[in-house]
This record gives C-alpha cells, structure tokens and sequence, in this order.
C-alpha cells in the first residue's frame, strides 16, 4: 500500500526540469512490458537459442588455494562430441577485472580468464563446449588436474598479520589506484574532518560497538546466462544477462584481445539483478568458446553455482564510536571497518568509500574520521550488490544512533529530527570520499527527511508500540525500531548516459538508449519521461535500449542512475527533438517558433489554438514534402552531483525468548525519491528492497567448513522468504522537487535495502534489551545474546 504525501505546484511556463503541473510523470503508468512479462512472451537470454547450439560448463576449483601443477585434457577431448576446452594453458593471459565499472576501473586487474593458481573453492579452472549437456558433463569429469594445495586464509583480520598466506603472488596484476597485494590489501581509503579526539573528547556520552555484516547472496530467479555467436560477417554477438552492456563489451575485448568493434553485446529481458550482473563472469569464456568453435555456445550457472562462482554481498568488520552531548548534539563520529572482497578485488574500492559516503554525511556533525580497508582472504568474491556499502555502514551507524539517544534519555525520532543534514546544507565527507577518486561538493537541494520521519512514526504508531512490548506477559516480546537513510543518484563527474528520439511520420517516436532495465521498471520510467517532454501518450513511445550496435552509450544499470542519469538524458534528447520540430512547425504555420505552444501531439499558435499542426501532419511534411529532413533529437548527460534520496523506516517486532525467532510484524518505509516518476514502481522497488533485507537480517548466510568450501549452496538450505511469510510493509512516499533530475527525480532503488539491518536490531534491543551486533539475527545469535545477559545481571 502506497500513500503520498502532498505535492508542490508553482507557476506557469516553468523550465522543463522545474517543478510543474505533469500529465505523465507522477501517475502509476502500467508498466509498458507488463503484457509480455505476464503472458510469458517476454524473452530472456536462454528462450531464443539458435540451431547447432553447443553448451559450455565450468569446471570449478575444490580448493580454497592451491597452484595447478598439471592439467591433461586428453580423454575430455576424445569423447565424441567435445568441440573445445579452455584452460589456462591455452588462452591469453590477459589481466582486467570482472567489476562493470567506468573506464580506467576502480578495481585492480587481478583476473585472467584462466590461471595457473585458484584461490577460492568455485574458482574457475577450465572450460568445456559439447554438444549436449551430458557430453558436457563427461568431459568435466575426465580432465585431470592435479593441484599442489595451499594455506589459505578466511578471517578479515587474520588475513592481514604478517606471515599470512599471499593470495596475489603474481607479478601481472595491476591498479591504477593504490593497492598491496603483498599484504592482500586490495584497496583501502580514508577521510578526517574535524579533530576526532577533540570531538570525543568534548561528548557527554560515547557509544561504540564492533559491527559484523555476512555473506549473503543477490538470488535472482535467473542465474548468471550468456549465449554468443557469429554474426554473418563474422562479428561476435553477445547476448547476455547483463547489467552493463558497454563495460561488458569493452572487458570481454580487452580479455579476448579484439577489438571492440568486433562485439555486439545485446541486454535482452533480465530475471534478476539486483548488482549481481554488473560482473563480466561469463562472457568472456562463452566468447572464447565461440570463436574456437565457430559455433553457437550457451552457458549457464546452476543454482549453486550462482551461491559459489558469481558474486555475494561483501562482509565487513567494522569498529564504530559516537559522541553526543546530553541535548542530543553529535560531536564525533569514528568509523573503522575491513571489508572482505574474497579471492579478487571486484568493486572493492568502490564499495568501501560507499560505506563512508553515504552514512557519515547524514548527520550533522564537525568532527568524522572514516579508515577502510578491503582485504583479499581465499573464500567467495564480494561484488556490487544494491545499497553497495550503505547497508554494511548503516548496520552499525543506524544501531549506534539508537544506542546514542538512549544513553541521552531522547527519543530516537526526536534525534534524528534534531541532527539530519538537511537541505541547503552539505558535508565534507562528500569531496573526501569518492568511488576511485576524490569526490564532489554538494548541496543538498532537496531533502524530505524530516518529513519521512514525522510521517512515517505518525503511520508505524511510534509512540504507541515503543518501549510497550517488553513487558507482555508469556515469552513473546514485542519491540519497535527506526533508522534514517540516504543514498545517492549516479556517481558523480563519473557516470554519463546518452538518448536518441527519433520522430516517425505517425507522430510516434523511437528512444534509443543504453539503459538497462532489469525488473525495475526503467524503460516505462523512461516511456514516461520522453511522453512527458513531448505531449504524447506512453503507447506512442517505442524503445530500442541496451543493445551496443543500436543504442547510444550509458554507463548500465548501477549506482542508482537510470531514473536520475539515463532519464534525464532521454528528456534532452526529447526537448532537441522538439525545438527541432518546433522549427518545421514554425515554417508550416507561417510564425516565428517562439510563437508555437506544444498541444496533445501538436503545436498551436499560441492565443490562437484552432491554428495547429499535429505532429503527423509535422513528420509527413519533413518526411516528405519540404525540407526534408529526419527529425531527431540527441543529447547527453553527465551527472555533476549525486543528489541524496532520503528515508525513514520503523520496524515492529516480536521475539520468543524461547527459541530465539525473530518476527516481523509490521514495517514502514517513509521515502524521499523527489518526484516519484511511477508512483507504483517506486512502491514495488521499496518493498522489494525491503523484503530482501529483511531476509538478509533474519535467515540468509553462507555457512562454510574449516575448508573454505560452502555447506549451503542450494534453496532447500539457504533460505529465502517466501510470500506466506512476508511481514505487512507499507511505503509512504514523500514528494521533494530536485532540481537536477529529470521533472524533479531522484532515485529510489537501493536505499530501503540499508534499513532493515539497524530497523530489526534497534527493535530486537527494545524488545528483549539485547545488542546484535553481528547479523543475520538468528535464533542461535538471539538465544545466546539473552543468555549472555542473564549471565552478566546474575554476577
């Protein structure tokens, strides 16, 4: 259930990014897929497989380290069926990483697409293409390997004493940002503002605490699937399940050592992201396979290896301490944390700087230290995952702001009313902590936090459930918590995504552009704002978008920057092509343009509306008749800031002292996404993130042996939720105008994933006065923590 807060109006003829009266952008427009999708006729990467198709499989490491002495793929290569086999020994080794990011990459090039070392249980060590799945099968089991097994390291601390075993020893690895591989330092970052001695020293109550978030997985219904091909002139199609078509095809050709030309990569409908697939895991070897075969080659993750061989949440250590005076004043924040990037360093920089980022500058405070470290141990690569570092900085910052405001006697809400940033102000923390390089002053230019929070404890019944369940009779407590968040919207002076619109002689138009939708909603939201621009209905926009031979670039669905980034380079391309038209219509009514107003697909003159051309009429003429021409509009857009969506979310739980279940009964997640696009795709982005984290705080964790190997890798053992178990959530959300963003936007997709870890903890405490402090919050964590607490009132 979705409710709004009231909107804003200003007055007429405003600019096109300022806040006015909308016919498009603002309703809950169906989603312009949603037929397909429902009906199955939608396509995924694995529904359009071509004839003569072989199928290609990994074979995957048993170790957690070990050099490959030997590998003889003799047998494998006699079985009848077997086209091709990859290894180490007979591809390029060619450095570069597997992180989707912009160009020079903020992740080290530490991967190749086969090595001699394997340094997680699930890394890669050869590949096969058969003509079935059984032959495929067969020749896996028939390549020797023989491995010369080494220490490993799995603890984030352990892996950085001296003496520790060196998980990068090869000389060819490179980063063009500070990296040790030496002492398994894959990236690290930091930022002091203020003096934080002096800020502590000045507090009345310090709070602090050391915070441990897990592995957990992005579990998408499609598991990592790419299928590659020959074009008939010998071009190398990709069609993949991909987050980020143009950084896919730069690193496969950078992998390959062809060049970039020779690729087409195509997005085609995606089951699933969720940051997951902004990784380039398979496409390179699929290609490979290809262009050794000559032929068609699917291949495809089974579920576990998805949990193994694909990407996780990275886990991260962290140290935390905060200082307030009794009238609720944050006058020191310290932050130290290790981050765990497994086996490779995909995203281990950016991740990092996140944490810091995009929790440190949501209170107003003088004095903040951040000091991070991204460490290589030998288990599961940590990749992008939605929230991207907040959620880990949050677990702890949001359980600390709780711990703060009670050691103070204030009410949690009446705190962070007192210490968000707020419009208008800014942080240091903004220019000291980039993703790869320094990052960007901002203003904040619109923030609805404030009312986020009245709102949201107003729904949720903050004052009534508070501090109310402790006491109920029987073993079943109840609790009530909340947290304050922000994001981000694009990666500023980095992130840049481009549009096409194309007028067709029935007033219709084409939009061409990189942007990914993958589940989100992004090509209605897009739909929606092109529509807006040009007075035309949502149908009349036809979408050509991710497909690198057709569409401009865009840097991919992550960082939260389609809505904000790619929508807003839609709705340039949009005004081009409609001053563009301006002008023939201008010409076919004998007036100056200025003159022209913009109709329901037609212009008029204005103060005389029976003078008009509709844009049918406007296209035939330029299509056919004089000046001929075809009407287009492009544009650009480069993000120069990165405007903060705001949230409050409230959590009410209830907690058996018995067996130690946690249940959530009720959540509410107030939201400050500017000017919601899709009102209704804003609400299912919520829940969904929402519902992920939830799971995240309650159930999901990889278990792992003294092996480094995985002991969960499959449904039946990692749980997910399922819908009879999903707690009531409601979005409420908050209108802002921003006005950096397309008709006021800013993006709304990862920033409820960061709630639900602090929201459940600060609750659990409030219930049964326990501190968790490592998720997930399991019956076992819970039942020990009460333990622990009856121990130390008894001693």
């Amino acid at each position: 259930m979705t409710k709004t807060a009231g909107t804003k109006k200003t007055s007429a003829r405003p600019e096109p990014n300022a806040a006015r009266e909308t016919r498009v952008v603002g309703k809950p427009v169906p989603k312009v897929d949603g037929l397909s999708l429902a009906t199955g006729r939608a396509k995924f990467t694995a529904d359009e497989i071509p004839p003569h198709c072989l199928v290609g499989m990994l074979l995957l490491s048993p170790h957690a380290h070990a050099k490959i002495k030997s590998i003889d793929t003799s047998e494998a290569e006699k079985l009848p069926g077997v086209r091709a086999i990859l290894h180490h020994g007979n591809v390029p080794r060619i450095a570069h990483t597997t992180a989707g990011q912009g160009f020079p990459e903020p992740s080290p090039w530490d991967t190749f697409m086969f090595d001699n070392k394997v340094r997680y249980v699930g890394d890669r060590v050869a590949a096969v293409a058969a003509e079935t799945r059984d032959i495929a099968l067969q020749a896996l089991k028939l390549i020797r390997v023989e491995y010369e097994p080494l220490p490993a390291v799995f603890d984030f601390e352990e892996a950085l004493k001296p003496g520790a075993p060196i998980i990068h020893d090869e000389p060819d690895i490179t980063s063009f940002l500070p990296f040790d591989p030496k002492r398994n330092l894959a990236a690290w970052a930091k930022a002091d503002v203020g003096d934080i001695e002096k800020g502590l020293a000045e507090a009345d109550v310090v709070v602090e605490g050391e915070f441990e978030t897990h592995y957990y997985a992005h579990a998408p219904i499609e598991p990592h699937v790419t299928l590659t091909y020959l074009d008939p002139d010998g071009r190398l199609v990709i069609r993949t399940s991909t987050q980020v078509p143009f950084h896919c095809r730069r690193i496969v050709a950078q992998t390959l050592g062809i060049p970039v030309r020779q690729i087409r990569v195509i997005k085609p409908r995606l089951g699933g992201g969720f940051g997951g697939k902004q990784e380039i895991l398979l496409e390179d070897v699929c290609a490979m396979l290809t262009l050794r075969t000559g032929r068609p080659v699917l291949m495809e993750l089974n579920r576990a290896q998805e949990f193994t061989s694909s990407r996780t949440r990275h886990p991260m250590r962290m140290w935390a301490k905060m200082g307030v005076k009794k009238n609720g004043e944050v006058t020191a924040i310290d932050f130290r944390g290790i981050l765990n990037t497994g086996a490779y360093g995909s995203h281990g920089l950016t991740v990092l700087t996140n944490v810091g980022s995009k929790c440190l500058g949501l209170l107003r405070c003088p004095n903040v230290r951040f000091d991070g470290k991204t460490v290589y141990t030998n288990l599961p690569v940590g990749g992008a995952y939605r929230g991207y570092g907040a959620t880990q900085g949050m677990m702890a910052l949001g359980q600390l702001i709780d711990e703060a405001a009670r050691a103070i006697g204030m009410d949690p809400v009446e705190f962070c009313l007192r210490n968000h940033i707020r419009a208008g102000e800014t942080h240091p923390i903004f220019r000291a902590l980039g993703e790869g390089r320094e990052g960007v002053d901002m203003t904040i230019a619109s923030c609805g936090l404030a009312e986020c929070i009245r709102l949201g404890a107003e729904r949720f019944g903050w004052k009534q459930r508070r501090g109310k369940g402790a006491s109920m009779p029987g073993p079943i407590k109840r609790g009530a918590g909340m947290v304050i968040l922000m994001q981000g919207s694009s990666i500023p002076e980095i992130d840049m995504a481009a549009a096409i619109v194309k007028l067709n002689d029935d007033g219709s138009v084409n939009l061409y552009s990189g942007a990914t939708d993958l589940g989100t909603g992004a090509d209605t939201i897009l739909a929606q704002i092109v529509a807006e621009t040009l007075h035309i209905p949502v149908s009349d926009v036809i979408l050509t978008v991710a497909d690198t031979d057709n569409s401009p670039f865009d840097t991919g669905a992550y960082a939260s920057s389609t809505t904000y980034l790619s929508g807003e380079a839609a709705r340039r391309a949009a005004v081009d092509l409609l001053e563009n038209m301006r002008q023939v219509a201008a010409e076919a009514l004998d007036v100056s343009p200025e003159k022209l107003d913009v109709g329901e697909k037609c212009f008029y003159v204005h103060g005389n509306p029976r003078k008009t051309i509709s844009y049918e009429a406007l296209a035939r003429r330029a299509l056919y008749s004089r000046n001929q021409q075809q009407l287009v509009g492009h544009a650009s857009a480069i993000s120069h800031v990165s405007p903060p969506p705001f949230a409050a979310h409230f959590c009410e739980v209830e907690v058996d002292t018995e067996t130690g279940v946690v249940r959530v009964v009720k959540y509410v997640a107030a939201v400050d996404c500017g000017v919601p696009i899709n009102p209704k795709l804003a609400e299912g982005q919520t829940e969904g993130a929402v519902l992920n984290s939830i799971g995240a705080a309650l159930m999901e964790e990889y278990l792992f042996n003294d092996d480094g190997r995985m002991l969960n890798p499959t449904f039946n053992y990692y749980k997910l939720f399922t819908p009879g178990e999903t707690p009531l959530v409601e979005t409420i959300l908050v209108p802002t105008h921003e006005p950096t963003g397309p008709y006021g936007a800013k993006s709304v997709s990862e920033i409820s994933t960061n709630g639900p870890l602090p929201a459940i903890a600060n609750a659990i405490y409030d219930a049964v006065g326990v501190r968790l402090r490592k998720a997930p919050y399991t019956p076992e964590r819970v039942l020990e923590a009460l333990e622990a607490k009856r121990k130390a009132e008894h001693s």
